[in-house]
């Protein structure tokens, strides 16, 4: 996977960013479906983060590290490599007006959730979510058992 960033405007159509190409696939799948179904309204999701190297975690996480004043606090906003669903393909920040509102409404039938409290732009796929809706947000990352490796 390339780097991972990804310049203002892309959608979750567009294939010629790896950090929406690379993706899980069944993740692309799901926001593309919703993404098709939201447009009927006039929304548009846009990419503003989604599949990342380990080096681009890495230099995230230093980057919050300053901004922040410590580890422990820059967890709150972002995860190490080993530990982050970007890093994987396993999750998607998104962008654009109203897109955040539809998915907050609509998100579960696609099995596309919301995770933290803290981050209503990051989604990540729960399958069962079509069925029994989206599972209970964690405050924040540093509350999520994933980011404790």
């Amino acid at each position: 996977m390339a780097d991972g960033v990804v310049p203002d405007g892309v959608t979750v159509l567009d294939d010629t960013y790896p950090a929406v190409a690379e993706l899980d696939p069944q993740l692309l799948k799901a926001l593309r479906r919703g993404a098709k179904d939201a447009a009927s309204g006039g929304v548009t999701f846009y990419v503003n983060s989604g599949g990342r190297s380990p080096g681009y975690q890495n230099d995230l996480l230093r980057k919050a590290v300053a901004r922040y004043g410590s580890a422990e606090r820059a967890a709150r906003w972002v995860a190490t490599a080993a530990s982050s669903p970007h890093v994987q393909g396993k999750a998607v920040d998104v962008g654009g007006s109203g897109a955040t509102d539809w998915l907050s409404r609509h998100g579960a039938a696609y099995a596309l959730c919301r995770i933290y409290e803290n981050e209503p732009w990051h989604y990540e796929l729960r399958a069962r979510a079509t069925t029994g809706g989206c599972p209970r947000r964690y405050a924040d990352p540093t509350h999520d058992p994933r980011m404790r490796q």
